[in-house]
């Protein structure tokens, strides 16, 4: 194996204090409300980065124009669809009562407010159902279960996150007939006219997964402004470093990394089902023919969904899956192929000898075989020996360490690598 870093333009630096003042007061938001007003700040399940300092900031900002801030959590079903569950989840990204000093309120409970023009019951949560204006913070990029013009963003956060678990399944079931990115702007539509949303904190993270862009969106704005927003984090999408793969091994997935454990954008592979055909697929890109996932992140506590996309998995992995979590949230979404449980072994050595097997190569060693820490973290990754002369060929790949044999410990599972730490 060859250690590889792919080198990207370096992110921006943020000033978020004044950035998010300056945009506040530009777009005469706080003007909308009096002092005293009791100010809602949704957010989700995402690992976003900079999110604890943002979320920090808006209500800072919130608190010193005299308003009474508090935290909704606006993540559907995730965190197996109960307050604590989703308090747990803002807890592993470091959002709590104590560290944001506002109180949070995690009820479940919601209330239809309207329906769409295609009859679908429009629901909104009742904690933030009660607040005098809501700030939605949430970062826009493609979605993992649907292409368009419109992904996992807002309006997507407005139609479904604060929807909670009754509103989510809703949306995804008339999703199943209409199309997902029909429905959810027919539903942020009315959500928008009919709940007391104040703005929008919209965030665009770059291909070394730090913050591009931020931008405070005026309600009637959002729709337009986050468009334009999607197409940026298009084209700032990290992508794996080559085209054709026989095996992926994928360190870690989780809800934190993505919304599907292992991004679909990615690895090519469908929530819906896919082909683990070796005839090539023209296309397709990237061609992936078999993806071994070695490990459940801490933080996604056991939400396996993704799971299912993987070929191959370890013992450990599937320990560790919280069933009621995992099937919660596959079922919420219509997605009951991306929960099922791969062949695993007890070892990642018997893994990746049991997916090169099934490779039917001539000879095992001309394998290209590229490992990743996550579908999120594509800036290091290790490459076998048969991508040699292409990694050699392009500038933005660089060598940090030279070809050599791949590294088991003792109980024979893979060595952490490149400075990288369990996540």
């Amino acid at each position: 194996m060859i250690e590889v870093e792919r080198h990207y333009p370096p992110s921006p630096t943020w000033d978020f204090p004044a950035v998010l003042s300056r945009q506040l007061s530009e777009e005469k938001i706080l003007g909308r409300l009096n002092p005293g007003a009791r100010v809602a700040v949704a957010v989700g399940s995402r690992g976003i980065a900079n999110l604890r300092e943002i979320v920090s900031c808006v209500i800072g900002i919130l608190r010193d124009a005299g308003m009474q801030p508090f935290v909704v959590p606006a993540m559907g079903s995730h965190g197996g669809a109960t307050p604590a569950g989703q308090a747990h989840v803002l807890a592993e990204y470091g959002l709590t009562p104590k560290s944001l000093g506002v109180p949070f309120d995690t009820r479940m409970d919601v209330r239809q407010i309207g329906s769409s023009e295609n009859g679908v019951e429009v629901f909104f949560s009742e904690a933030a159902l009660g607040a005098d204006g809501v700030v939605v913070v949430n970062r826009v990029k493609p979605h993992t279960d649907f292409s368009g013009s419109l992904g996992s963003g807002i309006l997507k956060m407005i139609a479904i996150g604060l929807a909670k678990h009754r509103g989510a399944i809703a949306v995804h079931a008339a999703a199943s007939r209409l199309g997902h990115e029909r429905v959810i702007r027919e539903v942020a539509r009315v959500t928008l006219r009919d709940a007391p949303i104040l703005c929008a904190v919209a965030v665009v993270e770059d291909q070394n997964h730090d913050t591009a862009e931020l931008r405070v969106i005026r309600p009637e704005e959002i729709e337009s402004e986050e468009g334009k927003l999607f197409a940026r984090a298009q084209s700032l999408m990290p992508k794996l470093p080559f085209d054709e793969i026989d095996l992926l091994i994928i360190d870690f997935m989780g809800k934190n990394l993505s919304g599907t454990g292992v991004d679909p954008n990615v690895i090519g592979r469908s929530v819906y089902g896919y082909s683990s055909s070796l005839l090539p697929d023209a296309n397709a890109i990237p061609r992936i023919y078999r993806i071994f996932v070695r490990d459940l992140t801490h933080a996604t506590n056991g939400n396996a969904l993704g799971i299912g996309l993987a070929d191959f998995t370890t013992t450990r992995a599937v320990q560790k899956v919280d069933r009621k979590a995992s099937y919660t949230n596959s079922l919420t979404a219509l997605t009951p192929s991306t929960t099922k449980i791969p062949i695993y072994f007890d070892t990642d050595r018997e893994c990746i000898e049991k997916a090169l097997a099934s490779l039917a190569l001539p000879d095992a060693t001309v394998a290209r075989i590229v490992r990743i820490s996550s579908t999120l973290s594509l800036d290091k990754f290790q490459a076998s020996e048969a991508y040699a002369s292409e990694i050699s060929a392009r500038p933005d790949l660089v060598v940090t360490r030279a070809s050599h044999n791949m590294e088991f410990d003792a109980l024979g599972n893979l060595s952490l690598w490149g400075g990288l730490e369990a996540l």
